[in-house]
């Protein structure tokens, strides 16, 4: 493992290492401070519960399916955008078991990445490998932040366009993953070079444009590939069905509008998951969860818009490891047990209104 960036002592130019030690040394002590404490007070929750897994998967692919179904059928207007709305955030959730993927071990949850690739990953043209590979590049402690973080932008610090340049990208990302899986994995399969490109920059749920990706090897290539074909063929099915008629235009274009309000709702959320405040430098620990978000109760709202463990965003930067259904659990001990001078409760922030304001009055500086 990389040395820490806590133990790294930034020389000044024309001076000594002196005045860098002693705040390198109280984060150091700040990082083991709050990770042990978080460790310690979490050690009986870290084995995932298969059965709420599972449930809770299932539960929300089988809501977000039956009222897709429903806004196709719908009579009016008005009950289609009602049900569309119930079928994007149902499928969000499904969806955000991606996010669990790359940190459970799978032997812990028999099946569970088979069977959401298959129920969730395929159907929405999000196979897991999409983010396996990539996520766990976040967390490690040396690339957060820096230009090698596929998952981070200095947004914060970027023209006030950026904004709403990137929710559009959300909002087109439908059409770009059929266009991804339809076209370009056919053509990749005949033509080397592009191949070579659709692994690099269009195989990752990332959103730093600057991060390229590696191609898998041994077992990993392997469920890639299977992975990849299944998409393909689902793609390629899914337009040429509709193309013939088979599968009714509207019908088609309500499921692209489910899925747009789906990928703008998670780019929503990936905006105000961190502050976006890092210039590209390594961060000790504590600057990474102060850099990160908790928005816990008494707001209701973030079980809709960050689910599956996301509205605790900061702890799970400092316990990656925990199952999602034990971050409240943990989030409460370790509140309770840290004094009120700890930066872990300078983590926590009130809702999405008051994360979005700060963002935006950042990037609004910068014309």
């Amino acid at each position: 493992m990389a040395t820490p960036m806590d133990n790294v002592i930034t020389v000044e130019r024309g001076g000594s290492a002196a005045p860098a030690a002693a705040p390198a040394k109280v984060r150091a002590a700040e990082d083991k401070a709050m990770l042990k404490a978080a460790a310690d007070l979490t050690r009986d929750l870290n084995k995932p519960k298969p059965a709420i897994y599972w449930s809770d998967m299932i539960a929300s692919a089988l809501i977000g399916y039956g009222a897709l179904v429903a806004a196709i059928l719908a009579p009016s207007l008005g009950w289609a955008l009602a049900a569309g709305l119930v079928s994007a955030l149902a499928l969000y959730r499904a969806e955000s078991f991606i996010h669990e993927l790359t940190h459970i071990k799978h032997a812990a949850v028999p099946g569970f990445r088979l069977g959401w690739n298959l129920l969730v990953g395929i159907p929405l043209l999000t196979p897991s490998f999409m983010y396996e590979g990539v996520h766990n590049l976040h967390h490690a402690k040396t690339r957060y932040g820096t230009v090698e973080d596929p998952e981070y932008l200095p947004l914060a610090l970027m023209k006030w366009w950026t904004l709403p340049v990137f929710i559009l990208v959300a909002a087109l990302a439908p059409i770009a993953l059929l266009l991804r899986y339809a076209v370009l994995t056919p053509l990749s399969v005949v033509v080397p070079g592009l191949r070579r490109i659709v692994v690099e920059r269009y195989s990752g749920l990332q959103i730093n444009p600057s991060f390229r990706r590696r191609s898998p090897e041994g077992v990993e290539r392997r469920l890639w590939h299977r992975l990849e074909a299944a998409a393909s063929i689902y793609a390629i099915a899914m337009i040429a069905l509709t193309a013939t008629g088979i599968i009714p235009l509207h019908a088609f274009l309500i499921f692209l509008a489910v899925t747009s309000l789906l990928a703008v709702t998670n780019q929503v959320r990936t905006l105000v998951a961190h502050l976006w405040e890092n210039e590209g430098e390594p961060m000790s620990v504590t600057a990474q969860y102060l850099d990160s978000v908790n928005v816990p109760p008494p707001a209701l709202l973030p079980m809709l818009w960050a689910p599956v463990g996301l509205r605790y965003h900061a702890l799970h930067h400092l316990l990656p490891g925990l199952p999602y259904h034990a971050l409240g659990t943990a989030h409460r001990r370790i509140t309770a047990a840290l004094d009120a001078d700890s930066p872990y409760h300078k983590g926590n922030y009130k809702g999405l209104p008051v994360l979005v304001a700060r963002l935006s009055a950042s990037t609004m500086g910068r014309r």
